[in-house]
C-alpha cells in the first residue's frame, strides 16, 4: 500500500478477515481534503491533501460499525504495556509515531501523524508493517520506536496505540459510501476557514505565485513540496488518485450518473495536481515565476473541478 495510515488499517482488518482496498479503506474514512497552511514560524508552506491524522482511522470505524479501542499515556513504561498485552494475545496494534526517529525510513524528516502497524517484537527488534516505499514488511530498534513514541511537536500523540474490533456483519456496501461520500463532501464544500476545502485551493493558486519570494532557498524547497505531493505517501496527486479509485469502486455498487459525474472529475482532478507538482517542481530548478502563473491558473481550475465533483457526491448521498 501507498499511504500510512490505511496501510495500518489494512493489516488490522485482514487479521479479521476483513478485505478491503486501499482507495476503499482512504473513502470509507472520508479521508480526502485540503488545507494550505502557513505561518511566521514555518521554513515553507504547506499543502496537505487528507484530514488530519488519526480522523481518518475513526471515521473508518464509524463506517464498519467496529470498536476502536485508543489507549495513550504519558508514561513510556505503560505504553509499552499496552502494546505488549495486544501483540501477545495474538493480535497486531496500530501506533502513531514520529517517523523521523525510525531507523529503516528513507527520510529523516519528522513527521508525527505517521501510523504504523506492528505485529511482534524480540530482545531487540520491533517488526513493523509500514508502506511499500518505506519497505512493507520492516523492524526498527526498539529503542528507534520508543523515541519515535515519545516525540512531542505537531501532530503527535502520546504513546498512541489501537486495535479495531470488526462484527460479524458488517452493513452492507451501500451502507457504508453513502455516509462516508456525504461527509467528504459537506466537509469540502463548507469549510471553516479559507484555508480548507475547494475554498483552500483557491488559496493555494493565490499564494504559490510568490513561492520564490517566501525562500530562501527555492530549489530545495518547491521541488521538496513537489515530491511530497507526488511521492510522500499520498498515492500521488496529493491524495486524489486513490479518491478516484475510490469513486471507481463505488460506481460498480451504486448505479448513479452524478456518481460517474463525480469519478471522471476526480480522474481529470488527479491529473491536474500532478500537473501543478511538475510545474512547482521546475520554478525551483529554474527560478522561474511563470511556472508559479501557470501552477497558479491550473489551482483555479482545480477549485472548480473538485467544488462540482463534491456537489455531485452530495447528490447521490441524498
Amino acid at each position: 500500500m501507498r499511504h500510512c495510515e490505511t496501510t495500518a488499517l489494512g493489516v488490522l482488518l485482514r487479521h479479521q478477515g476483513v478485505e478491503l482496498s486501499e482507495p476503499m479503506l482512504f473513502g470509507l474514512g472520508s479521508g480526502l481534503s485540503f488545507i494550505y497552511w502557513d505561518s511566521k514560524n514555518m521554513g515553507f508552506p504547506f499543502l496537505g491533501g487528507r484530514v488530519k491524522p488519526f480522523q481518518l482511522t475513526m471515521n473508518l470505524a464509524d463506517r464498519l460499525g467496529a470498536e476502536l479501542s485508543v489507549r495513550e499515556t504519558a508514561s513510556p513504561r505503560r505504553g509499552w504495556d499496552n502494546v505488549v498485552a495486544v501483540i501477545d494475545g495474538g493480535r497486531p496494534v496500530g501506533l502513531q509515531l514520529d517517523s523521523g526517529h525510525l531507523d529503516y525510513f528513507t527520510a529523516k524528516v519528522h513527521f508525527g501523524g505517521h501510523i504504523v502497524a506492528m505485529y511482534g517484537y524480540d530482545d531487540h527488534d520491533a517488526y513493523l508493517v509500514d508502506t511499500d516505499q518505506q519497505g512493507g514488511a520492516v523492524s526498527t530498534s526498539l529503542s528507534s520506536l520508543a523515541e519515535a513514541r515519545a516525540a512531542r511537536g505537531p501532530m503527535t500523540a502520546r504513546h498512541r496505540s489501537f486495535t479495531l474490533d470488526v462484527p460479524r456483519e458488517l452493513p452492507s456496501p451501500r451502507e457504508r459510501i453513502l455516509p462516508a461520500l456525504a461527509a467528504c463532501a459537506e466537509a469540502f464544500l463548507h469549510p471553516p476557514i479559507a484555508n480548507l476545502g475547494y475554498r483552500g485551493i483557491e488559496t493555494a493558486g493565490d499564494r504559490v505565485r510568490t513561492w520564490l519570494r517566501r525562500t530562501d532557498d527555492p530549489r530545495r524547497d518547491l521541488p521538496q513540496a513537489a515530491l511530497l505531493m507526488e511521492k510522500g505517501g499520498t498515492g500521488g496527486a496529493l491524495f486524489r488518485n486513490l479518491y478516484r479509485d475510490f469513486l471507481g469502486e463505488c460506481a460498480e455498487v451504486i448505479d448513479s450518473g452524478r456518481l460517474r459525474t463525480a469519478h471522471r472529475l476526480y480522474a481529470e482532478a488527479a491529473t491536474l495536481w500532478t500537473r501543478v507538482a511538475a510545474l512547482i517542481a521546475e520554478a525551483g530548478e529554474r527560478g522561474d515565476a511563470a511556472c508559479l502563473e501557470r501552477a497558479a491558473l491550473v489551482l483555479r481550475e482545480l477549485s472548480r473541478v473538485e467544488r462540482e465533483a463534491m456537489q455531485a457526491l452530495r447528490q447521490v448521498a441524498g
